[in-house]
């Protein structure tokens, strides 16, 4: 074999190594990835069973209710659509209705909402992004409003 065959097969084998490495790399990721939405991007959608999703919006006025020593039920709305949620854990401090949650979990197939971490604000300014974007996109966002920035 000539130099230059040598040098192109090393080469060849270099590619085959990192793409195998990329692969291996993304594979890994999808099934820890969770991705956002809003009550109207789930509600009445196909969506594949088991994946995981982050729910963001308000918690629905009227809705919570306690069913057990620790599971709460409770709907969260970005003023458009709602969506049930069933959490079973410890609640943060600042979880109430009227203010601003993410949930992480999968949609069972009822359309019920199994979450399984809970995240509340951290104080009456602040609200997450990807929540803040996503009552700007259904135009529910009041102008110069402190939502979105931290004090």
């Amino acid at each position: 074999m000539t130099r230059k065959g040598r040098r192109l097969a090393m080469i060849g084998a270099a590619g085959v190594v990192l793409a195998s490495a990329v692969g291996l790399v993304l594979y890994s990721l999808g099934g820890t990835m969770s991705y956002f939405a809003a009550p109207s991007d789930i509600v009445g959608k196909a969506f594949q069973p088991g994946q995981r999703w982050r729910l963001g919006g308000l918690v629905e006025q009227g809705s919570l209710t306690h069913d057990g020593a620790s599971e709460i039920a409770f709907k969260v709305t970005d003023t458009n659509k709602s969506i049930k949620v069933i959490y079973s854990g410890i609640v943060p401090d600042l979880f109430r209705e009227g203010q601003g949650v993410v949930a992480e979990g999968v949609v069972d197939a009822s359309g019920v909402f199994q979450a399984d971490t809970l995240l509340a604000k951290h104080d009456e300014k602040y609200m997450p992004k990807e929540v803040a974007d996503a009552l700007k996109a259904q135009g529910h966002w009041q102008e110069g409003s402190d939502y979105g920035k931290k004090p």
